[in-house]
């Protein structure tokens, strides 16, 4: 009977294990440093790497799903066809469809000029003091780059010193030829791109914005089990130095 008892045990258990298994479905996307596809075919990148320790350190499996337009993986995700996104930003609205991570990194928007930016340019300290200026700006079309680059915004785009581009190897290519002294962008993005096409920059005093990023998981196809896995892996990797060692081969803030 006993025997009896610790069979029936066991195939439950094992039913229940692989409902219980910590395993993500993401898309791949191109967004170099942080998530890219190498001359080789391989995927790689900052986030990459930062995604695969914790996963490791976790005992989670990671899926993967071949790339997908921005505005298509975000309602995928919202859908509950994705598990996982990278490098979000917590917010209320949100917060009705996902939960948060702990932070696995820090994102830092910069200003940069091109080398030999004249002096008056590159001695710029703010955006306040930057739109009371005269210098033209570059900055992408969509995004979040801080309150000050918001603030300042509505003025420039009046006078008339502000573009945008689609894409930093587009931004690059309209600094370089002189459509705009100054640029606007993701530090470890901009500096990328920049050194792909032999662009020589030099970087403003200031950052636009430095703020944390979070692994965003489906609130409705992840447990909050899963959730502490993450963060307890997160916890015990930055404790290690496993973390920082990763960011450090990037040069990131």
């Amino acid at each position: 009977m006993r025997l009896r008892h610790v069979l029936l045990a066991a195939t439950l258990l094992g039913s229940v294990l692989p409902a219980l298994a910590c395993r993500m479905t993401m898309a791949l996307e191109q967004w170099p440093p942080y998530l890219y596809r190498d001359a080789q075919g391989s995927y790689t990148g900052l986030d990459l790497e930062l995604l695969r320790a914790i996963f490791k350190e976790a005992r989670c499996t990671l899926l993967t799903v071949p790339e997908l337009p921005t505005a298509r993986r975000q309602l995928l995700f919202q859908k509950g066809g994705l598990d996982l996104m990278l490098a979000a930003s917590e917010t209320p609205e949100r917060q009705s469809y996902a939960r948060f991570s702990i932070s696995y990194r820090d994102e830092a928007v910069g200003v940069f000029g091109k080398a030999g930016t004249p002096a008056a340019q590159r001695h710029v300290a703010s955006f306040g003091q930057l739109a009371r200026g005269k210098a033209t700006l570059l900055a992408p079309k969509v995004g979040w780059y801080g309150a000050e680059y918001a603030a300042a915004r509505p003025a420039m785009e009046k006078d008339g010193r502000l573009n945008t581009f689609g894409s930093f190897q587009q931004g690059l290519r309209m600094l370089d030829a002189g459509r705009a002294d100054l640029l606007l962008g993701d530090v470890l993005a901009v500096r990328h791109e920049a050194r792909l096409q032999g662009v020589a920059l030099t970087a403003l005093p200031f950052l636009a914005l430095r703020a944390p990023v979070h692994l965003m998981l489906n609130a409705h196809s992840t447990s909050t089990a899963d959730l502490a896995r993450l963060n307890a892996a997160i916890t015990r990797l930055e404790q290690r130095g496993v973390l920082a060692a990763i960011r450090a081969r990037y040069d990131a803030p």
